[in-house]
């Protein structure tokens, strides 16, 4: 098989790594790719806005398959192009995208569909939105609508907070994606996040993670894209596993399927659990980076006959095979991310990190002159497997230590909450 990657960041990469691994591939491209993609794919330059041009791409190289990996495109409706081209394709519809891409267009089909989520209110201007957040009052939830490359959610513990997030969605600090606002109910609890394959019909589960979102050790700080994810996730058991399949996923899947857009691809679920059970924060529609990371390190099974059975729309015969052994991802950052930061800084250090329980993950990388340079905020994502949290958890800080990058900085804690429980 001849297979189009689309992405750049670490999600890509791992998605790269595990392709390349399959006995199915023959060539394996990637656009754009970064700087450590280079040594598991071919990299090419496509204008992802010019869906013609993707798709003249795919024709004269006899593609395959095309896996979509970051949000952008899907919701753009690249897969939907792709498919009318006869092309397969990796990745919802730009209709069903919208499960990431309109947090209230998530948040109306579990009204219809009875999925377990927070209250919430839904506004086009600040005046209705600050008084909405006045009168249920703090800790409280903004979020901006659209996509806002996960920095477009505000978790205010104050009504001050709260005002200050509504009024920077309104005034532009996320552009078209904070035109509209979700207001909700703040949900306590443990996070968690399942992945389900979905055909359209059928959900496949696909593993779980847990991730660090804040940028500050002790989960303090702005919240980032993500900062270190671990898998499996210790708080969700068989039991809790099928409870959401049956009181959020498949309802959802019905919901999307009788309004006319069956949703087919990774479906991600953020969820908070407590006592009364699992609740759905947001959907996203691509694989979670950094969670994505741990999952592929984890995932035995061939991927790409799991990709494949759902651009075909059929996973009811498929199975996902995992290592009974914890990953652990830890995101290198650029000095001063989520905020401004500084590109082009040298990384050394990397070779011969890679083996057979390590890998280290590119995200904002490129190669120069046969060096690598940080070009974005989340750098790298050092993963490491173990027999435990805390033995995973030790090998990736490792690697880290072994990496010659002064201008970077991680979390010192990452996977605490899995430590803590095996303590």
């Amino acid at each position: 098989m001849n297979i189009l990657l689309i992405g750049s960041g670490g999600r890509e990469h791992a998605l790269a790594w595990k392709i390349a691994q399959s006995p199915q591939l023959d060539r394996l491209y990637i656009c754009l790719g970064n700087g450590g993609t280079r040594g598991v794919a071919e990299t090419v330059d496509l204008n992802l806005d010019d869906h013609s041009s993707v798709i003249s791409f795919c024709q004269l190289m006899a593609i395959d398959l095309v896996v979509v990996g970051p949000e952008a495109p899907l919701v753009a409706g690249l897969a939907d192009d792709l498919q009318k081209a006869n092309i397969s394709v990796f990745g919802p519809s730009k209709a069903a995208a919208q499960l990431e891409g309109s947090k209230n267009f998530t948040k109306a089909l579990c009204d219809r569909m009875a999925v377990p989520t927070a209250a919430y209110g839904h506004f086009t201007n600040a005046t209705d939105a600050r008084a909405y957040a006045t009168e249920q009052g703090a800790p409280i939830v903004v979020k901006a609508d659209g996509l806002a490359a996960g920095k477009g959610v505000t978790v205010a513990l104050t009504l001050e907070e709260a005002h200050a997030a509504i009024d920077d969605c309104f005034d532009g600090a996320f552009g078209d994606a904070g035109a509209e606002v979700v207001v909700e109910e703040f949900l306590s609890g443990e996070e968690a996040s399942m992945f389900f394959l979905c055909d359209g019909k059928t959900a496949l589960p696909f593993g779980t993670a847990q991730d660090h979102k804040q940028v500050g050790d002790g989960d303090t700080g702005p919240n980032t894209g993500g900062m270190g994810a671990y898998s499996p996730a210790p708080v969700v058991d068989d039991t809790l596993q099928k409870e959401v399949l049956d009181t959020i996923i498949t309802p959802s899947l019905d919901g999307m399927a009788a309004a006319g857009m069956p949703f087919r691809g990774v479906l991600f679920a953020g969820l908070m659990i407590d006592q009364s059970g699992p609740k759905l924060i947001e959907y996203n529609v691509r694989f979670g980076d950094p969670e994505c990371q741990v999952l592929m390190m984890r995932l035995q099974s061939d991927l790409v006959p799991l990709l494949q059975a759902c651009a075909d729309g059929d996973v009811s015969k498929m199975q996902a095979d995992w290592s009974p052994q914890f990953a652990l991802t830890v995101v290198m950052a650029a000095d001063g991310y989520p905020a401004g930061y500084e590109k082009g800084s040298q990384i050394n250090g990397l070779n011969g990190l890679n083996d057979n329980q390590t890998q280290v993950f590119h995200a904002g990388t490129k190669e120069l002159n046969g060096t690598i340079r940080a070009s974005g905020g989340r750098v790298l994502a050092v993963t490491a497997q173990g027999d435990s949290a805390s033995q995973a958890q030790k090998r990736a800080y490792a690697a880290i230590d072994k990496i010659d990058w002064p201008q970077g900085f991680c979390r010192k804690d990452i996977g605490w909450r899995a430590v803590q429980r095996e303590t």
